[in-house]
């Protein structure tokens, strides 16, 4: 059953953006197969690291100059090693993971809203 107790102003809080993976290699710390990613989001954000659960689907060759969309402003997480500052959004499917980007090349940084 969906929840409609949320109301627009809250999900604007949420602040998403569009960054290009610059950076990766598999997380061999972690617990559960993953990939570091490193995101930029432009000059005013920069670039923010990540751990991303998505290695069923992607590589660090297969993801690398991606753009994705995540979630800038959740407070920062430790995650073995890395500190997770970013949160990329994706399409949970039975086998992994599908990384959501734009269809058309963007600016790093674009507001998703």
């Amino acid at each position: 059953m969906l929840n409609k107790d949320l109301k627009p102003e809250e999900f604007q809080r949420v602040d998403m953006r569009v960054g290009t993976v610059v950076n990766a290699e598999f997380f061999e710390e972690a617990i559960k197969p993953a990939l570091k990613l490193w995101v930029d989001f432009g000059e005013k954000i920069g670039t923010l690291k990540t751990s991303a659960q998505i290695s069923e689907k992607y590589t660090p060759e297969t993801i690398l100059d991606k753009q994705v969309i995540a979630v800038v402003n959740f407070p920062s997480k430790q995650i073995a090693n890395i500190k997770s500052e970013c949160l990329i959004l994706g399409a949970l499917e039975k086998d992994g993971v599908i990384v959501i980007s734009p269809d058309a090349e963007v600016a790093n940084g674009t507001k998703i809203s």
